[in-house]
């Protein structure tokens, strides 16, 4: 790839209060965008002002929902450097997504090297206070004009940055979970292993029950048999039971998460058993009747790591370690954590620095 295209904003806008951030509520100076068509493929990429992008009406995304996106973070190191978490895992995903969605793939070191470069870009919005970091959004849409079902031959990829908080309120403290056994988010065989924004549609509604009756976050249930566990809230989810921890199993509905991964291999590297299996609702409930559930901690990149501290099904409620952070959920987010702000030895070789 040549050097990328940059068009500079003219009048830089205002940092927000870094005490303030929030979740994905504030926007830098500067994106990414790359188009494609069927004739020329993907065109280079190029670097542009923050703002609106303009669609035709019938753009078949608006229509037929053709979208796949990543998650990412940027930090500052406790040095001044700054550093993606594992951002080959997330293009690799996204690729995986495009896949499923008949979405043209994108060469992953293209993009990459672009993300580098705007983050590089506007690495003065990164911040650097506790539970702080640079979340990064590429998306790619359908942006040809066609109401025909089918897939599209034109797609625009574009990558925003934004400065965040913690996602949680609650931060690093447990929250409350309601196991839903109405609605499914994903079922074997359809978009549930790819990140895209149906997925994430389908549980809205899930997730406005469970907080209208005091619930921070839904657990999901398969679609078929609605009876294991497959995913809480937009998080992959862990157990430790009996001092072996569990998580389901990537059936082809739960989404191969990359903090998901992080753990599994950390939790290995102290010496825990980890099982990726199925298992019930009913099983998880008589584990805690019998004293076994020791924790429970759901993971991905905008959290890290969100303990539960109780858990309703049905008529029954459980309170998970005495309704606190468990011992393990507390000592996996402070190691990845401390990873990503270079705290503590990157063993892994996870942190991919953006030089100066």
């Amino acid at each position: 790839m040549g050097k990328i295209q940059i068009v500079r904003r003219e009048q830089p806008k205002t940092k927000p209060d870094p005490e303030k951030l929030g979740f994905g509520q504030y926007f830098t100076d500067h994106m990414l965008v790359m188009d494609y068509s069927a004739e020329t493929g993907w065109r280079e990429p190029e670097i542009v002002p923050y703002g609106p992008i303009s669609l035709d009406p019938s753009a078949m995304v608006l229509h037929y929902g053709q979208e796949v996106f990543e998650g990412m973070k940027a930090y500052t190191l406790e040095d001044g450097r700054i550093a993606l978490f594992r951002p080959d895992m997330n293009m690799k995903r996204m690729n995986q997504s495009c896949e499923r969605l008949s979405i043209p793939p994108f060469d992953p070191e293209t993009v990459l090297e672009g993300i580098v470069e705007l983050v590089s870009l506007d690495r003065d919005w990164i911040p650097d206070g506790d539970d702080t970091s640079l979340y990064i959004r590429p998306f790619i849409i359908a942006t040809e004009p066609c109401l025909g079902v089918r897939a599209a031959k034109e797609y625009k990829l574009i990558v925003i940055l934004s400065p965040v908080g913690s996602y949680y309120p609650e931060g690093i403290h447990p929250v409350s979970i309601y196991v839903e056994d109405q609605f499914v988010r994903a079922v074997r065989g359809g978009t549930g292993a790819a990140k895209t924004s149906g997925n994430y549609a389908a549980g809205i509604k899930a997730q406005e029950t469970a907080k209208e009756q005091g619930f921070s976050q839904v657990l999901w249930l398969d679609g078929v048999e609605k009876k294991y566990i497959e995913e809480v809230g937009s998080m992959n989810v862990f157990f430790k039971i009996g001092g072996e921890v569990v998580t389901p199993a990537l059936s082809g509905s739960i989404l191969a998460g990359i903090t998901r991964d992080s753990v599994i291999t950390m939790l290995r590297s102290w010496g825990l058993t980890v099982t990726e299996r199925k298992i019930s609702v009913e099983e998880l409930f008589e584990a805690a009747r019998k004293g076994l559930l020791e924790e429970a901690f759901g993971t991905g990149t905008a959290a890290v790591i969100s303990p539960i501290g109780t858990m309703k099904w049905e008529q029954e409620q459980i309170t998970i370690a005495g309704g606190n952070t468990g011992e393990y959920a507390k000592k996996l987010y402070d190691t990845i954590t401390g990873i990503q702000k270079g705290l503590l030895e990157d063993r892994f070789g996870w942190m991919k620095e953006i030089q100066e």
